[in-house]
């Protein structure tokens, strides 16, 4: 009997006090992951947002600006049209195909700028306003697991796939393990120098009838520059309404004649 005994606390020590392996996830699991992420925040119909900017500087005043952001998930249009201040309302961006624009009411004109455009002159880029597409842009490896706080992460290595325009061709992302939102994001350039940091706190969803679902929104998000430290961007989304646009208004007709 001291035999078993000794036997079977052996088996219990092994069994308890073996050491817990990290998850890890393979390529299908990942790929699952960032179609879920892009997914939740796409409508399939149209997105009207109220947000609110808050640029801080070094040895600047801060500035801050309002917009509207108006999307068409369905057909890949994008507009982002400045309400405030007074000096900028009007002015605004527009994608059309693959091709951002910018349109300059004080001298009635439109230049067409890159993914890495500072949209208004702060931390925010063109693709912080339009729908995800991290599945369809990026290839992903497992980096681990992490602790973010009170949330446990897994944390996602995602580099560009080829002939893909983006403002950074490589990823780092912290995944809230219960929700699946992305919590932390870091974006670096080929080189491999961080460049910006983002952290998405809040989220947020609303029903849409167009999905006959739920779409989700990072309610605040605050980007910080990494190569002026002291450089940061805090992004509001006040309000969302996913009811239908006008047919035609993704035209640069249309985003002139706010400015008239």
């Amino acid at each position: 009997m001291r035999t078993l005994h000794t036997i079977a606390a052996a088996l219990v020590t092994v069994l308890f006090c073996r050491p817990v392996l990290a998850e890890t996830l393979d390529g299908p699991a990942m790929l699952k992951i960032l179609q879920e992420i892009d997914d939740r925040q796409r409508n399939g119909g149209d997105y009207k947002a109220l947000v609110y900017l808050e640029q801080k500087e070094k040895d600047k005043t801060d500035t801050v600006h309002e917009a509207l952001v108006y999307r068409r998930d369905a057909d890949n249009k994008l507009m982002i049209l400045f309400t405030k201040p007074k000096t900028e309302q009007g002015s605004g961006y527009l994608r059309i195909d693959n091709n951002l624009w910018f349109y300059d009411p004080s001298v009635g004109r439109w230049e067409r700028r890159t993914e890495r455009e500072r949209i208004a002159g702060t931390d925010s880029r063109r693709a912080d306003f339009d729908e995800s597409r991290l599945a369809e842009e990026y290839t992903p490896s497992f980096k681990g697991e992490d602790k973010l706080g009170r949330f446990d992460t897994w944390v996602l290595e995602l580099k560009v796939k080829d002939g893909v325009d983006v403002a950074f061709p490589v990823l780092k992302l912290w995944v809230d393990k219960a929700t699946h939102n992305v919590l932390k994001r870091q974006e670096f350039a080929l080189s491999g120098k961080l460049m910006r940091t983002a952290y998405y706190p809040k989220w947020k969803k609303v029903y849409s009838e167009s999905k006959q679902g739920e779409v989700w929104y990072p309610e605040e998000m605050r980007f910080f520059d990494e190569i002026e430290k002291a450089n940061s961007t805090l992004v509001l989304i006040k309000s969302v309404d996913l009811r239908p646009l006008e047919a035609n208004m993704f035209t640069k007709a249309w985003l002139e004649s706010k400015s008239r």
